[in-house]
């Protein structure tokens, strides 16, 4: 069987099966090669987010709140998110087509990973991306927490022995979400709770001190960063670039639609204005680098799972994003590109997403996949996968589509 591969700035990655083979300068022989005159990276890890959401268009909030409960409570809210969402769910519930929709979202974007869908998701073993706090690689060693609050001081001593244990090796928490002393003092409740430990990624962190991040550096605990909802919902964000020069492990998620970023990508070109007026002590090279790691390498370290994703090297997993090359400098062609910009996208080797003539010449067959018109670009996706023993063929987005605009006519549009 002939191994696809992709061409590097300086070189070709070579995949075979599921994993990268090699990373060469020469043109491998006796293969099929695409030249893709393009830049090639890791597949994006998006580390925060609510992808059941991920239907709704961008909200725009008529002021800024104090703390993430506050803006949950309100009125704009209700209109806007809560009750188009019980409508979506309500039986026959649509909840299968709003996470397909959104990993396909995901997909398109470049990201082969992402964070926050619901314990209750269905199909989540048809999923299009993989989910890092769902069992993934065989094991199922991550949770989440989006309000430590509603959690029992039962339910948190459990959680602490599963950590102990290695059982969970990843605890996402929801914390210090806004710019008041009530969103400051969850961090005090988390260490009182005994579950700031190097296991534990706090998911924004806005309200965080200098002397509470030394803290989280001190436990070896991560964090992640959405500084585009951080900044439409309370007006300020996390003091990001000084968890990066005090050492702290730093990724980043572009949240959700109602008020994050469209992409990841989109998510970067924030994240770096936010750190340049933060004045982070980096050069403008070491940004740029700094910034694709928040996605790829230091990403996988968040996740725990840098063993197996986040770089392009031998024997790692072939999860990869190929983008167009407009711009000399790969660094900044990444962080200046959008989702218009991706050209191919493979996980674990599998062709998920691709310029069409690719896909034909890389398989033997494209029947199954749905073709795709994206920002002019004639595309294909695959939405074909099943797993083994299931009853119920996977939906296409085609489908998904019109039953959600049956349903929600004000759906968001995934190429926009």
């Amino acid at each position: 069987m002939l191994t696809p591969k992709r061409k590097l700035d300086d070189g070709y990655v070579v995949v075979s099966g599921a994993t990268i083979a090699s990373v060469a300068e020469a043109k491998p022989v006796g293969v099929k090669v695409i030249e893709t005159d393009g830049v090639v990276l890791p597949g994006l890890i998006d580390l925060h987010g609510h992808p059941e959401y991920n239907v709704f268009s961008a909200w725009e909030p008529p002021k800024l709140y104090a703390n993430r409960y506050r803006w949950r409570d309100s009125e704009e809210y209700k209109l806007v998110v809560r009750e188009p969402w019980k409508k979506l769910v309500e039986e026959p519930s649509l909840l299968r087509d709003l996470t397909r929709y959104a990993e396909a979202r995901a997909l398109v974007g470049g990201a082969t990973a992402i964070q926050g869908a619901s314990g209750k998701y269905p199909g989540k073993e048809e999923a299009l991306v993989r989910n890092v706090d769902l069992r993934i690689f065989g094991e199922h060693k991550a949770r989440s927490m989006i309000d430590l609050g509603r959690t029992t001081p039962e339910d948190r001593t459990k959680m602490r022995a599963k950590i102990d244990a290695g059982e969970v090796t990843a605890l996402y928490v929801h914390l210090a979400e806004g710019l008041d002393p009530t969103s400051r003092k969850e961090f005090t409740e988390l260490k009182e709770a005994k579950l700031l430990t190097s296991a534990t990624v706090i998911i924004h962190g806005t309200a965080l001190t200098e002397d509470q991040l030394g803290d989280v550096k001190d436990a070896g605990a991560k964090l992640v960063w959405s500084p585009q909802s951080n900044l439409r919902l309370y007006g300020e964000t996390t003091s990001a670039a000084r968890a990066i020069e005090m050492g702290v492990t730093v990724g980043l998620g572009a949240d959700w639609l109602p008020s994050g970023s469209q992409s990841l990508l989109a998510e970067l070109s924030v994240a770096r204005r936010e750190l340049e007026r933060q004045k982070v002590d980096l050069s403008p090279g070491q940004l740029s680098k700094r910034l694709l790691e928040m996605v790829t390498t230091d990403a996988a370290k968040v996740a725990g799972l840098d063993r197996k994703l986040g770089e392009i090297a031998k024997d790692r997993v072939a999860d990869l994003v190929v983008l167009e090359r407009h711009l000399e400098d790969p660094w900044e062609n990444v962080l200046t590109a959008g989702p218009a910009w991706v050209q191919l996208v493979t996980i674990g080797g599998d062709l998920a997403y691709g310029r069409s003539d690719w896909m034909a010449e890389l398989l033997a067959d494209t029947a199954e996949l749905e073709p795709l018109v994206a920002w002019g670009k004639r595309m294909l996706l695959d939405t074909s996968y099943a797993a083994a023993g299931s009853d119920t063929p996977p939906p296409r987005l085609k489908e998904i589509r019109e039953r959600l605009l049956g349903r929600f006519p004000q759906t968001g549009p995934i190429f926009a």
